[in-house]
Formats: structure tokens, sequence, C-alpha cells
């Protein structure tokens, strides 16, 4: 079937705003994902610069995670690098269960991530062995684009009908 140029053109322009439209629709949440993935590859590859260009440059930051005694918050992103660089001394991954991540906006600027994730660990005398986690993360859209404001692991005990 043969068609004549402005019918041509009329097709891919219709085409390209549907795909345009698709595309707009999904943006914010695709984007976060993306950026999730990429924290976490970051943080696998203990590529501190990387995971440091993500952080929102705030005495708010947070960041929870174990400490050699007990948990701690680690606040503001100095605070928060520095125990990065530490953890990335020994053993450190982060295995997210990527078909189970959900993205919620709370405002249009901010946003959370919760992903089921296991955690190989060895900071503060911890055996590094996979250990369950949900992972929250807070984002929030700077003039720098989204940035990772709050980063809080939390433990999934062992299921007790399991024992």
């Amino acid at each position: 079937m043969k068609m004549n140029a402005p019918n041509r053109v009329a097709l891919v322009g219709t085409l390209m705003l549907y795909v345009h439209a698709a595309v707009a629709a999904q943006t914010p949440e695709v984007e976060i994902k993306r950026l999730y993935k990429n924290l976490i590859d970051a943080e696998n590859r203990h590529d501190l610069p990387a995971v440091r260009a993500m952080v929102w440059k705030s005495a708010s930051t947070l960041f929870v995670a174990k400490a050699p005694v007990g948990w701690q918050g680690y606040w503001g992103i100095e605070d928060v690098m520095q125990h990065l660089r530490e953890m990335y001394q020994g053993p450190f991954r982060i295995d997210p269960i990527y078909d189970e991540e959900k993205v919620v906006f709370l405002k249009p600027d901010i946003a959370e991530t919760y992903a089921p994730v296991n955690i190989t660990v060895a900071y503060g005398g911890q055996n590094p062995v996979p250990r369950p986690f949900v992972m929250v993360l807070l984002w929030i859209h700077t003039p720098q684009g989204w940035k990772m404001a709050t980063d809080i692991p939390i433990p999934v005990p062992p299921d007790p009908a399991r024992r």
C-alpha cells in the first residue's frame, strides 16, 4: 500500500504524539526507578563520587544503618558519605527485588521508593551473608534533578513459622 507524502507526515506526527503522551505519562515514576537502580549500581561498585552525585546536598539528608554498636542515623551528606566510605572497606552489596519495587509520589517534588532487598555487609563485625531488608528511600526534586534525601533499610526478621 502506497501512501502519499502528506499522509505519511500525518501518520508519523500522530505516532509521535502517542509515543510522547505515553512517555510523558510515565516519566516521573520511570525516572525515579532508573535513579534508584543507578544508585544501587553505584553503591555495589563502591563508587563514592557517583553515589554523592545522587544524594541531596543538605544537612537534612538521612541514612539509617547498622553502626559499630547498634543502629544509627547519619545526618548530612558529609556524615552519610563518611559512613558509606567506612562500609565500602569490606564486603557490601545490595540486591533489590526490582519486580516488587514501588514508587509513590507524596507531592510532585517528593517521591518514595519501597523495595525488598538483600543486603550483604561486613561492617561493624557482621558476618557478610545476604540478609532481607525492606528499603525505603525518599527523593526530593531539586534544581539539579531528583536526589536521594533519606535511605532507611528495615531488617526483616525471620518468619516465626519457618523456625
